[in-house]
């Protein structure tokens, strides 16, 4: 949990400006939900491993015989905790206030969540979350429209240095037929797909040494393995149905396939047109030219049979925000279609998209994060405060924000503390001074 000098924080505000504007412009809605909510929620085992971070809050008025009679159960110590995602707040917000919302409804989320983490690099206590989300509708439509806002995000924060992302892309159904056609057991999947979820980290070699270990089905991981190791050309696939099938195994859905096609198809119509990608899109997707014209376009999307993303709740497509300059991912999400029934007692399809802003500001390029004019008025001590504010006031009114500076000894030392804090420029300013005679000069 961290403090925020004044040139940090007015970058991170400057950031999640941009970010909550592209969303809006794309239809979606912003709500707020509590920091808190009622522990049997958190705790319901659609969080994952997030709820063991959970802070959770202990119960008002308990005495010393309470709490110990209860030590050896959470549940009876405490009635609620601080939220450790999005998601589950939404999901309770929506079953709450269905009856006011419109039948598809796309909601942006943008707010601090905490986990007990351990501190490092990237990860921390308190963090801020920036979501969007879209509940009742089942079609690939829904997957696209957060695709294209999260793009179009990225591209927006270009001004800002960060350049280059794309989205990774799978489906949960994917990976349990995969898994069925290997003939690893319903039971061990889960298990299996934690491994496999390391192989960016550990690779082929690691991740098959691992699933032995565990146990798993030893002809399965022998299927796997050679699957693994299996001959692959080098041509170039664009996203599309080619892609798709040269990575997974023979035999894969035509329905799920044709879902992420579908997807893609969506994606690139919606994006500006940078050209054909290297072997034409009838080529990559093996479709007509009316059914894939937008894969004509080059997309910054990629399939990723082993994409597995960590939640216990997504029940379809997942994906992945990727930037080149970084080897973890700056944001997620995926189709949830059961969580909101848990609390409305009828399912509702879902589907949400994740930024980690605490990621992506930091990889924001700080010279190009400077704000329009920033000037500081450097005055001497005899000049009058009506003097003052009235230049000001006139910098102000020329779109320029203004603060005021008392000359002292050290000149050089209060411009650099003030360019640290995102000031661009300077002036001096004597008695009797006028706005038009000001010699505004560069910061640094």
């Amino acid at each position: 949990m961290r403090d925020f000098l004044p040139a940090d924080k007015a970058r991170r505000e400057r950031v999640l400006a941009v970010i909550r504007e592209r969303y809006r412009v794309h239809g979606f809605d912003e709500i707020e939900t509590p920091v808190m909510e009622e522990h049997g929620r958190l705790h319901a085992g659609i969080g994952g491993d997030n709820e063991k971070l959970a802070y959770n809050v202990l119960k008002r008025g308990l005495d010393e015989d309470a709490i110990r009679a209860a030590a050896d159960d959470p549940s009876a110590l405490t009635d609620l905790g601080l939220r450790y995602d999005l998601t589950v707040p939404l999901a309770r917000f929506y079953a709450t206030n269905r009856a006011q919302l419109p039948a598809v409804f796309r909601s942006i989320q943008i707010a601090p969540v905490w986990r007990a983490e351990r501190p490092q690099k990237g990860r921390y206590r308190q963090f801020v979350q920036c979501d969007i989300d879209i509940i009742g509708d089942a079609s690939a439509r829904a997957e696209s429209e957060l695709i294209v806002a999260t793009l179009d995000t990225l591209d927006t924060l270009d001004a800002l240095g960060l350049a280059g992302g794309s989205v990774r892309i799978n489906d949960r159904r994917v990976l349990d037929w995969m898994l069925e056609s290997f003939g690893f057991a319903a039971d061990e999947r889960p298990g299996v797909l934690i491994t496999i979820d390391k192989l960016d980290k550990i690779g082929p070699a690691g991740v098959v040494a691992e699933l032995r270990e565990r146990g798993a089905t030893a002809t399965a991981v022998d299927g796997f393995e050679a699957f693994l190791n299996r001959p692959m050309t080098l041509e170039y696939n664009p996203y599309g149905e080619r892609q798709i099938r040269k990575l997974l195994p023979a035999g894969a859905p035509d329905e799920i396939v044709a879902h992420l096609v579908g997807i893609g198809a969506a994606v690139a119509a919606a994006r500006p047109s940078t050209g054909s990608a290297p072997g034409g899109a009838e080529s990559a997707s093996g479709e007509g030219d009316s059914a894939v014209a937008g894969l004509e376009r080059d997309i910054p999307l990629v399939f990723d049979p082993f994409l597995v993303r960590g939640m216990g709740y997504y029940t379809g497509t997942i994906f992945e925000l990727a930037h080149p300059s970084v080897d973890y991912s700056l944001g997620g999400g995926g189709r949830y279609d059961g969580m909101i029934g848990r609390f409305l007692g009828q399912d509702v399809p879902a589907v949400g998209f994740s930024i980690g802003f605490e990621r992506i500001v930091d990889l924001i390029d700080e010279r190009a994060d400077a704000a329009s004019p920033a000037i500081v008025l450097v005055h001497d001590r005899d000049v009058p405060e009506a003097e003052l504010l009235a230049v000001k006031a006139a910098l102000i009114a020329q779109g320029s924000r203004v603060r005021l500076e008392q000359r002292t000894k050290n000149l050089k030392a209060l411009l650099e503390r003030s360019a640290s804090d995102g000031y661009t420029a300077f002036a001096t300013l004597a008695a009797g001074a006028a706005v038009d005679s000001l010699e505004v000069k560069p910061l640094g």
